[in-house]
């Protein structure tokens, strides 16, 4: 009956190549190794590695903790390239050999290059490195270039005490690209639209075995700046103290005790336009109980933050400094009746650190001069309930309403001069986006499940919606209403074919755009005369995408990835179409 499934669902997979859609955003390579603890929403029941606190330390450097280069989401494995030129990548599981490098090359001269390696010592420490590097040439939509290429490398270190396991990783990322979403003007062919965005990690974690006062700390750094010379540093160190296992006064009740005590600064500095700068520095107390109960618990807490904030730029004469200190509620409660549903309700709070380098993350194509504010979740009143059926579906549905200052949004900006002419700077064709703050609410519901019908196929789904409205009613622009992910894995002919799919899904954004006229006076010179459309949208879509990888001999494997089967070059942002449809087949050899 398996084997009937099994080619039923091959089939369904073969023949949905001829009919899939297109292709998102940007996509991570996901290494096979991990870099620090992710803590993800669904795990696969029986088949992860389980994460115990005061397991023994020589259990424990068997079976050591992994760390990625790349955070993804739960039910991620890969996602689809986009006109920055990121890559899908297969994953043939930890049955196969950890190190390798892969080659690849595709139409839109895409060129790939991957490669991670690791060793262990004698003394239970680990040290390794990865490299990742994609270009592709770019569109042929545009007179003017468009193409791009990104490089990662990284280093990191493992290792495993007798009290304690310790990892320290170093990454450099290199993002080359232009700013070629221009939709109104029309420059010359060769007219200089580069960006170059480049950024330096260092990062830190040591997680103490036992929960006996230290458990666990982490310090995190980041160096960024790109071609206009944008400056940003960030810093942050966690430090968590807890005692748990008490016992409670209360028949079958045990408690936790938590303290978390943390710095966070992060500094700005841009030298184009208004020369925006930035200076925030935040301390912050995190105290809370946890009243177990078997498997159902009892949380309270607080979120103490003190946040000092300095701002500048060339209109304001002096800096203005402002301190301020911010409660927020901590607090939540799980019904644990069964393996099947598990109740949950709860609500919190806390500052989020807009950071130049995460605004790029989620739209590089940014001028080089943003003002940096932090978002403020007063509160957000959660519940949901999640469970196991059979062993073999795993669910998580939630929803949840927040109140919040500073929420931050992108909005499309004009020319920054209105002179005729069309040597310009590269950000200077209503081709840039900034960041907008505005107070307001979020209404969100969240569904993701995952599904193991098989022993070698896995499917897995997750959808969100995120409802923003703004308190002085301004239009929210650039962030869609529902966006929605599908994927499956499957392995056959003993594990040596994986077979992939991800298909990923988004609503339309409303969007703000820009159109220009010529002026000509009577006297003087002509100028721009420029219209804003307030109403303007950038589509939905939906995009499909498929991967294969084959293992020919146990240290050589063929790959191909397909994106945007269907040649449909949507916008991700006004102006910035992605990719068409694309082939990349490579070689990957493991050791």
């Amino acid at each position: 009956m398996n084997k009937k499934i099994q080619k039923i669902f091959l089939l369904g997979m073969l023949i949905s190549s001829a009919s899939v859609f297109s292709q998102i955003k940007e996509e991570k390579l996901i290494l096979d190794r991990k870099r620090e603890p992710e803590v993800k929403n669904i795990e696969k029941k029986k088949t992860s590695v389980e994460s115990v606190k005061n397991y023994p330390p020589e259990e424990k450097s068997q079976q050591p903790v992994n760390y990625d280069i790349t955070n993804v989401p739960a039910v991620s494995d890969f996602k689809t390239s986009a006109i920055q030129g990121e890559d899908i990548s297969p994953k043939l599981g930890k049955d196969y050999h950890r190190n390798y490098a892969q080659f690849g090359m595709g139409n839109y001269g895409k060129v790939l290059f991957d490669g991670n390696f690791s060793y262990i010592l004698e003394n239970k420490t680990e040290v390794g490195a990865d490299a990742h590097v994609i270009r592709t040439s770019g569109l042929k939509d545009y007179d003017w270039d468009s193409r791009s290429s990104k490089v990662d490398i990284g280093a990191f270190l493992n290792s495993y005490g007798e009290k304690g396991k310790f990892n320290v990783n170093a990454g450099f990322g290199s993002h080359d690209y232009n700013y070629y979403g221009i939709y109104s003007l029309q420059p010359a062919a060769d007219i200089n639209l580069k960006q170059q965005v480049q950024n330096i990690t260092i990062n830190g974690y040591y997680d103490h075995y036992s929960n006996d006062i230290l458990n666990d700390v982490r310090v995190r750094t980041s160096f960024l700046n790109d071609k206009f010379d944008a400056k940003e540093s960030y810093g942050a160190l966690d430090i968590n103290l807890s005692k748990h296992g008490l016992k409670f006064p209360i028949d079958g009740v045990d408690l936790n005790t938590d303290l978390g005590l943390g710095i966070e600064t992060l500094n700005s500095k841009f030298d184009l336009l208004n020369q925006h700068q930035s200076n925030y520095f935040e301390g912050l107390i995190e105290p809370k109980l946890t009243f177990y109960k078997g498997k159902s618990y009892l949380m309270i807490g607080s979120g103490f933050s003190f946040l000092n904030s300095k701002s500048n730029n060339n209109t304001l004469t002096q800096a203005q400094t402002t301190n301020k200190t911010y409660w927020f509620p901590r607090a939540e409660i799980m019904f644990a009746s069964s393996e099947l549903a598990n109740f949950y309700i709860g609500v919190d709070g806390g500052l989020k650190h807009n950071s130049y380098a995460s605004l790029l993350q989620e739209n590089p194509f940014l001028v080089s001069d943003q003002e940096i504010r932090p978002t403020e979740t007063k509160y957000r009143l959660y519940f949901g309930i999640k469970g196991d059926v059979r062993q073999d579906l795993k669910y998580d549905i939630s929803a949840g309403f927040s109140k919040m200052n500073n929420i931050m949004y992108f909005k499309a900006n004009d020319l920054f001069d209105y002179n005729y002419t069309l040597n310009r700077s590269a950000y200077n064709f209503a081709n840039v986006f900034s960041a907008n703050y505005e107070d307001g609410s979020m209404s969100e519901a969240k569904a993701s499940v995952q599904y193991f019908p098989l022993e070698n196929l896995v499917l897995d789904g997750e959808l969100n919606y995120a409802f923003f409205r703004f308190t002085n009613s301004v239009k929210v622009y650039n962030k869609p209403l529902i966006r929605g992910t599908l994927g499956a894995k499957y392995t056959m002919l003993d594990k040596k074919l994986l077979l992939g799919f991800k298909g990923i899904f988004s609503s339309g954004k409303d969007t703000n755009s820009f159109a220009h006229n010529v002026s000509i006076p009577a006297v003087g010179a002509p100028f721009y005369v420029s219209t804003e459309n307030l109403d303007d949208k950038v589509s939905g879509f939906a995009d499909l995408n498929l991967s294969a990888e084959y293992k020919v001999h146990k240290n050589f494997s063929v790959f191909v990835l397909g994106n945007n089967l269907t040649n449909n070059k949507y916008e991700l942002h006004k102006g910035y179409k992605v990719l068409g449809a694309q082939i990349l087949g490579g070689i990957k050899v493991s050791f």
